[in-house]
């Protein structure tokens, strides 16, 4: 279980954020300043940081510099600074990626994963109930038993696993596997939500959700 540190002065977004969190499956920690996570940092050990700039006591940017010089914990931006020399400074200075407020839970988990995968802390194996993905040999087992599943089926599993429990979009899903916008009606993405439910059981956990899409319940 990866462990991540949030550093953010903003109640509702650190709590919000530790809620997304949460949910897929890391462990969080919160800090409401920069000097407070910098006295976290010292006596703990974290898998990734999630830091804001504009921070009291000590700023984003103190921080991160004091964060390098101790360990080499990555560590994402997160701040309402949107100008690109922000951006500039903070990627030089040893961020490791950089993401605006507001923004999208999808967004964020997905830059998350991404750079725990570069520090190759990802997760290999991902179990939900009888259920177990391995996302580095793309492997579905039932049971312990292997299941057969398309390269589309697999990406599409990928997918609602990474957003579970969140209600994501028939136009974000199949522009995500299928890698083209959704212009007209097809039936191809339902087809394949078809064939996830019977292949893995789950007619009970891959909810319909009324004109949005579909979303894995667990």
């Amino acid at each position: 279980m990866n462990k991540i540190l949030i550093v953010e002065d903003e109640l509702a977004i650190s709590e919000l954020m530790k809620m997304a969190l949460e949910e897929q499956g890391y462990k969080c920690e919160v800090a409401d300043d920069g000097e407070k996570g910098a006295n976290l940092i010292e006596k703990n050990q974290y898998d990734l940081i999630l830091l804001d700039i504009m921070l009291p006591k000590i700023d984003g940017y103190e921080l991160l510099e004091y964060i390098k010089q101790i360990s080499e914990i990555p560590t994402i931006f997160i701040t309402a600074k949107s100008q690109t020399k922000d951006k500039i400074k903070g990627l030089k200075d040893g961020a490791d990626d950089y993401i605006t407020k507001p923004f999208e839970t999808e967004e964020l988990l997905a830059r998350i994963e991404a750079v725990l995968r570069r520090y190759n802390k990802g997760t290999e194996i991902q179990k939900i109930d009888n259920i177990e993905i391995n996302v580095v040999s793309r492997t579905v087992k039932k049971d312990g038993k292997e299941v057969l599943l398309t390269p589309k089926e697999f990406d599409l599993l990928q997918i609602l696993i990474q957003n579970k429990n969140f209600a994501l979009y028939k136009e974000t899903l199949y522009e995500k596997v299928w890698g083209e916008e959704l212009e007209f009606e097809t039936r191809t993405l339902d087809l394949h939500i078809q064939r996830l439910r019977k292949k893995l059981d789950w007619k009970d956990k891959i909810k319909t959700i009324y004109k949005i899409g579909y979303m894995l319940e667990v």
